[in-house]
């Protein structure tokens, strides 16, 4: 671990390894106790906030760990919390995610100890435009960084955690080498499909045939070919514009509401969807997934794929245990399969596990000084899309 990591204050350790991280107390107004922090020239800074932050990617898509400096949220579940968060401390998301400190592409998570006996941690996932009940690529940063940094003990070969998400628990296996996690297997929270070959009216585009399925968040799901793309790197824009517009037309047009929690959002998401082939004998596809507010997730995406999953058993193409590889629009890969069957209120489901890696970047630390006038962040419609201050859902 590195040192600043556990010297000083990881906002609080899970009853379940309290024992094996030095925690101190956290507040919202949270000074390291670095001596190359906390003063300079014999003088205390005057940072009103300061975060410790592990950078982390999985399969190319960022995903910060938020490991200090938050202090106690309350609520009994990570859902309340995310509650909580959403309603009342918005500003930790916006300074973190929104310009300066921030960018279109970055996510982050906030590593919070769970109440759930089961459950070795929790965390809530922040987003640039909303607070998603679950999220793979993050999960797999967050079990990463947990056990790369020493917060949760790594065992070799493999370790397997319990993390509470929002959405419930997401059971994960870690196969590990060298303080090394080589691969991240995660269950995730059942997928169902909402609407199969629904139609909506899209501005310049006309019907528009989708599907929308569910899997940690809610997908607007075309293929590819039918709007005359290949999903390569060099579409990504239009990709992004298309897609905000056909999600923007199934929110609007078909009724979606989660059958257990309503406070779960509808349509947030839209995914491209790449023929089916068959790669030595493994089923195969490419996707990409458009997150708000217009831009192509980097990794599969895991409630991407946890949603095709959902969709290809629906539409009789996939049995429980056999492989599914997603490929993304950069060419990472996530490996998938579906555990188990059940329904989810009316809904037939499918329980979907996901694996791919993720890598520890760097550390830092997150400043805000008191005269600093962007302390809510800021975005412009450059690469943001549009201005905008108003969270999805």
């Amino acid at each position: 671990m590195p040192p600043w990591l556990g010297g000083y204050g990881y906002t609080e350790a899970s009853r379940k390894h309290e024992t094996t991280i030095p925690a101190t107390q956290a507040t919202d107004h949270f000074i390291a106790a670095d001596e190359t922090l906390s003063h300079r020239k014999g003088r205390a800074m005057q940072f009103s906030r300061v975060l410790s932050v592990v950078d982390c990617h999985a399969e190319g898509e960022s995903g910060k760990v938020i490991v200090g400096g938050i202090g106690q949220i309350p609520g009994e579940t990570m859902f309340d919390k995310r509650e909580f968060l959403r309603a009342e401390r918005d500003d930790i998301r916006r300074l973190v995610l929104l310009e300066p400190r921030g960018a279109v592409w970055h996510n982050a998570n906030i590593l919070l100890p769970s109440h759930h006996p089961d459950a070795d941690m929790g965390f809530v996932i922040l987003e640039t435009t909303e607070y998603p009940a679950m999220s793979g690529s993050n999960a797999m940063c967050v079990a990463t960084v947990l056990l790369e940094t020493g917060i949760v003990p790594m065992t070799m070969p493999v370790t397997e955690l319990v993390l509470e998400a929002p959405a419930g628990l997401i059971r994960v296996r870690c196969d590990c080498s060298d303080g090394k996690v080589l691969s991240v297997r995660l269950v995730n929270q059942p997928a169902f499909v909402y609407h199969r070959d629904a139609h909506v009216e899209v501005e310049g585009l006309g019907a528009v045939r989708l599907d929308v399925a569910y899997g940690g968040m809610t997908f607007a799901m075309v293929h590819a070919e039918e709007l005359g793309f290949e999903i390569a790197p060099s579409e990504a824009r239009e990709i992004c514009e298309v897609g905000e517009q056909v999600k923007k037309a199934a929110s609007e047009q078909l009724e979606v509401e989660h059958p257990v929690d309503a406070r779960i959002p509808g349509i947030t998401n839209f995914e491209m969807m790449g023929p089916l082939r068959h790669d030595a004998g493994v089923l195969t596809a490419r996707n990409t997934a458009v997150v708000s507010p217009g831009r192509c997730d980097r990794s599969p995406c895991g409630t991407g794929t946890s949603a095709r999953l959902a969709l290809l058993h629906a539409q009789g193409l996939i049995r429980p245990g056999e492989l599914f590889v997603h490929e993304s629009i950069t060419g990472s890969r996530f490996t998938s399969s579906i555990d188990a069957l059940t329904t989810v209120g009316p809904y037939d489901a499918v329980v979907p596990a996901v694996a791919g890696q993720a890598w520890i970047t760097g550390f830092s630390q997150m400043g805000l000084h008191p005269t600093d006038p962007y302390p809510q962040g800021f975005t412009v419609a450059d690469t943001w899309m549009q201005e905008f201050s108003l969270l999805a859902g």
